[in-house]
C-alpha cells in the first residue's frame, strides 16, 4: 500500500465514523474538510471504498433514490431520459471492525504521522484523537519541522554567495514558512498542555473557552494567519 492510499484510507474510514456517506458525499468532504484532497477524483475513492469494504471495515448499503417527475416535451412523451429515473445510491457505512481499526491507526503516533500530508491528515481528525495522543503528534511534528529548518539554514548558509536575488528570496520565504509552523505548533502544545481535552469539558468550561478566546485546546487563529483550519468544514 502507498503511504498517499493508506492517508485516503484513514481519512475516509474517519469520516465514515462521524456518520454514513455515499460516494459524493465523501468526495465532497474530502475536497473541503482536507486539503491534501483537493485533486483527486472517484476513479482514486472507489477503489479505496472497494478495499476497505473487502476488508470488512465498510459496509454498502444501498438507498432508492425517487426518480424526477417527467419532463414536458411539449408532445406529452416524456424523454428516453426521464423515464428511466434515477440509479440507487450506494451508502457507506463503517463496521465495528472499521470502528476499532480506525482508532487503532489514531494511536499512532510514529514518524509517518509527522509527515506532511499524513500530518494533515492526523490533524483534521484529532477531535477524535485522545490528548497523550495529539501531544506526541504535535511534539513529533515539531522535532521534524525543527530538523527540516536547519539542514536549509545550513544549506543557505553554504550556497548564499552563489544564489541570485531571486533564488535566494525563494530559500528565505521557505524558511518563513517552516519558522511559521513551528511557531503555530508552539501555540499548539502549550494549549495541549494547560487546557483540557474538550470532549470531556463541561458545558460551563467550554463556555468559558469561548469566551476566553480558547476553543476546547486550540489556539485562536491570528488575523494574519493565513494556514488553513484542517478542521473546517464547509458543506
Amino acid at each position: 500500500m502507498s503511504r498517499r492510499s493508506g492517508i485516503l484510507e484513514f481519512a475516509v474510514l474517519g469520516l465514515l465514523r462521524e456518520s454514513p456517506m455515499h460516494g459524493y458525499e465523501l468526495r465532497k468532504r474530502l475536497n473541503t474538510s482536507l486539503g491534501i484532497f483537493r485533486a483527486f477524483s472517484y476513479g482514486t475513492l472507489y477503489p479505496c471504498l472497494k478495499t476497505l469494504v473487502a476488508s470488512g471495515w465498510l459496509t454498502e448499503e444501498p438507498v432508492n433514490v425517487p426518480a424526477l417527475p417527467p419532463a414536458s416535451t411539449g408532445r406529452g412523451v416524456a424523454p428516453a431520459s426521464s423515464l428511466a429515473g434515477r440509479r440507487a445510491k450506494i451508502v457507506y457505512r463503517l463496521t465495528a471492525e472499521g470502528k476499532e481499526h480506525f482508532e487503532e491507526l489514531l494511536s499512532h503516533t510514529g514518524p509517518d504521522a509527522w509527515e506532511d500530508e499524513h500530518f494533515a491528515a492526523r490533524f483534521a481528525f484529532f477531535g477524535q484523537t485522545e490528548r497523550e495522543v495529539r501531544m506526541r503528534v504535535l511534539e513529533g511534528r515539531r522535532s521534524r519541522l525543527e530538523e527540516r529548518l536547519e539542514k536549509m539554514r545550513a544549506s543557505l548558509a553554504r550556497t548564499r554567495e552563489r544564489l541570485d536575488d531571486y533564488t535566494l528570496e525563494l530559500q528565505r520565504h521557505g524558511m518563513e514558512s517552516v519558522e511559521r509552523e513551528v511557531r503555530w505548533l508552539n501555540e499548539l502544545i502549550e494549549s495541549e498542555r494547560s487546557g483540557k481535552d474538550r470532549r470531556r469539558s463541561s458545558p460551563e468550561s467550554s463556555t468559558q473557552h469561548e469566551t476566553s478566546g480558547e476553543t476546547g485546546g486550540l489556539p485562536r487563529h491570528r488575523e494574519n494567519d493565513t494556514r488553513p483550519d484542517p478542521s473546517d468544514d464547509t458543506k
